[in-house]
């Protein structure tokens, strides 16, 4: 099952859409769900706002019906159902997708302010479902035929590429393995560096181990290996411009225990220029 969150906004029926076509692909049902207050979902308290929680409702179910039609348009071999889910949105929706495949939002909501990159639901949901989530920021007007997917080569990194490797085969496109990395400089007490060092060789062989066994795996994926000098951030950004989907890890090497969300998953959040899947990490071991 794939749940989708919608309140009307155009970024939310990118997603409902998005997550229509991936259900398509996956063969899976769509849950598409809008929240509201949890005052308002009751039809049996009476009083001074009964008026309002029954517009609320019925503003709920019009934004339900028409992301149903677009999606029944979009995909119609799909299994399609609705809810209006009581309470604040981020909680809402990590709690309906506690038996999810995929959790999809729209980057943005109707009540983000003007030049504010990614809305308050997106990010907070992000580091919290129970599931891997997908942030639709930009929907290529054109297909793009290559996933990229950002690997650092933690232990985390392994359930990245499975999804990104699934994911491509499911597509039929290629898969772009991109590692960012910074130069390594003799000095700060370090033995000297041999002079026939060669960084980038380091850096691939790096991404070739990471890769070990899924080529066998998914022999049908065409895959390009890309160790890129520059900052993560930068590196990925400019990777997602081509790409029809980028896949990266909830947490990083060397993220602090305890943080949700690793600090470049948070930026790729702001700057994908594609639709953008966080992979969960992994529960800690013990």
């Amino acid at each position: 099952m794939i749940v989708v969150g919608v309140d009307g906004s155009h970024a939310g029926m990118e997603a409902a859409c998005w997550a229509a076509r991936e259900a398509d692909l996956r063969g899976v049902p769509l849950h598409i769900a809008n929240a509201i207050p949890a005052w308002a979902c009751s039809t049996a308290r009476q009083g001074p706002y009964t008026s309002v929680a029954a517009w609320m409702r019925d503003g709920a179910a019009a934004v339900l019906g028409a992301a149903a039609e677009r999606v029944r348009a979009e995909a119609p071999r799909v299994p399609v159902d609705t809810a209006i889910l009581a309470g604040d949105p981020r909680s809402a929706l990590v709690e309906a997708a506690v038996d999810a495949d995929l959790l999809v939002l729209g980057n943005h909501g109707l009540g983000g302010f003007r030049g504010l990159l990614l809305g308050s639901v997106a990010y907070g949901v992000a580091g919290r479902a129970p599931c891997d989530v997908v942030v639709v920021r930009e929907v290529p007007s054109a297909p793009r035929p290559e996933i990229v997917v950002g690997i650092d080569g933690s232990p985390a990194c392994a359930k990245v590429l499975d999804f990104a490797f699934a994911e491509a085969a499911l597509r039929g496109t290629g898969l772009r393995a991109v590692h960012a990395y910074s130069p390594l400089e003799a000095g700060g007490g370090f033995a000297p560096l041999p002079d026939d060092f060669d960084d980038e060789k380091v850096e691939v062989r790096m991404i070739r181990e990471a890769l070990a066994g899924r080529r066998e795996r998914y022999p049908d994926v065409k895959v390009v290996e890309e160790a890129v000098r520059g900052h993560p951030v930068d590196v990925l950004r400019h990777a997602s411009a081509s790409a029809d989907l980028l896949v990266i890890g909830s947490r990083g090497h060397g993220e602090f225990m305890g943080l949700v969300l690793g600090s470049v998953c948070q930026a790729m959040l702001h700057y994908a220029r594609c639709p953008m899947v966080v992979v969960r990490a992994p529960a800690p071991a013990g």
